[in-house]
């Protein structure tokens, strides 16, 4: 360690050591297109780009998770396997420098998913405790399957339920997505011949259109998004514009939106709010309340943890749980985490590894470490 390090790093490493994890250092400059294509619009736009000398687009990490993730599947590890690190990260922010440390542990190959989330909150509550022991607390939750499962018992369209899906985590693109499903817009941009096979759902009509239009305007099909994908993303975008949900599936999703409760209560007003709606919540709910029970019996505060339904981190790569704590009226969380099934197979790993994690900000941490003296 060098003298960069903040003072609490060796307390910090000295936990990750005593909760069984395995210390991974991992290279600065990493390849960018996992993180432009996994990250979140959030991240995406405060990335560090560069390239190297054979044309690679390459950027500083911005983060941890994806190049863990990446070193993980490299060195053919078995699993379950926690890895911890400590070290820096690179955004441009608006608060703060661009180059401060994060520390954090992945949760790699564990099947008990709701024992791996409880335990990621719980590791990243104790390493808060451990380091701001005089500091309150508050810990909020969210979970994406969840929603997920509101937005299949509701009926809607796969494509909508993508839109939904990908808008978690961003209040201002949730609320623009709903506004879109409670009033379509007309599609009155295309033209004639377009617009019918559009309608049609003709895909290799549609696809023949487009192919002879580019051949006309010189342009080659090789140089980026083919005919045939071009017609297919015409075809679901009107799909879209098409679907509008009934009075009732609309007032049921903004009232499963607006669920904000403490945890120990979560389940039964999920419950409630299902058997309200008609809705059938099957595996994503009895996982929820797993995982409620598996925090309770480690021991966490769940009267005082919030769950907001509506919650979520801006992150594309997750897909259950996310969580975020902060000091009690703070206005930045201090450590965030989730779980991110489907990440390992986007990067490459031949077979499915579950993962959870979290990280945490020690620039912040230290900031209120300095105000408490």
């Amino acid at each position: 360690m060098t003298s960069r390090y903040p003072a609490i790093a060796s307390d910090i490493t000295k936990l990750f050591a005593a909760r069984n994890t395995h210390a991974v250092e991992v290279a600065v400059l990493q390849p960018a297109d996992p993180f432009l294509d996994m990250a979140g619009e959030d991240l995406r736009r405060r990335i560090f780009l560069t390239e190297s000398e054979t044309g690679l687009t390459l950027c500083l990490r911005p983060e941890f998770t994806i190049p863990v993730c990446l070193d993980h599947i490299a060195s053919q590890a078995g699993t379950p396997r926690r890895y911890s690190y400590l070290g820096e990260v690179f955004r441009q922010r608006r608060e703060g420098g661009n180059e401060f440390f994060q520390a954090g542990i992945e949760d790699l190959g564990d099947r008990d998913t709701p024992q791996a989330d409880a335990r990621s909150l719980a590791d990243a509550h104790a390493l808060l405790s451990l380091v701001l022991p005089d500091q309150a607390l508050a810990i909020t939750l969210g979970d994406q399957t969840i929603f997920e499962a509101v937005l299949a018992a509701l009926g809607l369209p796969r494509g909508w339920r993508m839109r939904l899906a990908r808008a978690f985590g961003s209040a201002a693109m949730l609320e623009a997505a709903l506004a879109d499903l409670a009033n379509p817009p007309r599609n009155g941009q295309l033209a004639g011949p377009v617009a019918a096979l559009v309608i049609n759902g003709d895909l290799e009509g549609l696809s023949s259109h487009i192919a002879g239009g580019m051949e006309q305007a010189g342009l080659s099909a090789s140089a980026g998004r083919s005919p045939a994908d071009i017609a297919r993303r015409l075809i679901e975008k009107a799909e879209l514009r098409s679907v509008r949900l009934s009075n009732e599936a609309f007032s049921a999703l903004k009232d499963f939106l607006a669920i904000d409760v403490a945890l120990d209560g979560a389940a039964q007003a999920l419950e409630t709010f299902a058997a309200g709606a008609g809705l059938s919540l099957g595996a994503a709910l009895d996982n929820f309340s797993a995982r409620a029970k598996s925090i309770e019996a480690l021991g966490l505060p769940t009267a005082k943890i919030r769950y907001d339904a509506a919650f979520g981190r801006p992150l594309d790569y997750y897909t259950g749980l996310v969580f975020e704590i902060a000091a009690e009226n703070g206005d930045r969380p201090l450590a965030g985490g989730g779980r991110y099934d489907r990440l390992l197979t986007l990067l490459g790993a031949k077979t499915p590894i579950p993962g959870v994690g979290f990280s945490v900000w020690l620039d912040r941490i230290e900031a209120l470490r300095e105000k408490a003296q």
